[in-house]
């Protein structure tokens, strides 16, 4: 499968899979006698894992390490499931400083509905910050 083929078959474009290919995401395809680009047939599953591990929030650095295990013959589950435990927490972590940011501008609103705002003194920008 050409590079066209194969971008328009998974969705991506031919950039994409010359910077994946680059970043050693994708293993350097074939070359016809032409010089263009020959992938071969596990090229949309392994393109699906990646789309995949970007939505779960891995680095492309952390799918790359997982697509490297299994270039190797080994199973990547262990690795994988410490990666997504260690976004779990992240995620959480993340969220809980929502919850804080939301609480924060929730109290600021409520000030500044119960205020008048021609009281504001000169010398200060906005007294809701």
């Amino acid at each position: 499968m050409r590079i066209g083929e194969l971008a328009e078959a998974t969705g991506t474009t031919t950039k994409t899979l010359r910077f994946y290919e680059a970043s050693g995401l994708l293993p350097p395809p074939t070359r016809t006698p032409a010089g263009y680009r020959t992938y071969e047939d596990q090229a949309p599953a392994r393109l699906d894992f990646i789309r995949r591990g970007r939505a779960a929030g891995l680095t492309l650095a952390q799918i790359r390490d997982i697509l490297t295990v299994r270039d190797t013959g080994q199973a990547p589950c262990g690795h994988v499931r410490q990666l997504l435990a260690q976004q779990l927490d992240a995620i959480d972590a993340q969220l809980a400083e929502l919850h804080a940011l939301r609480a924060t501008v929730a109290q600021l609103h409520d000030a500044a509905n119960n205020a008048e705002p021609e009281t504001c003194p000169p010398e200060q920008v906005c007294r809701y910050l």
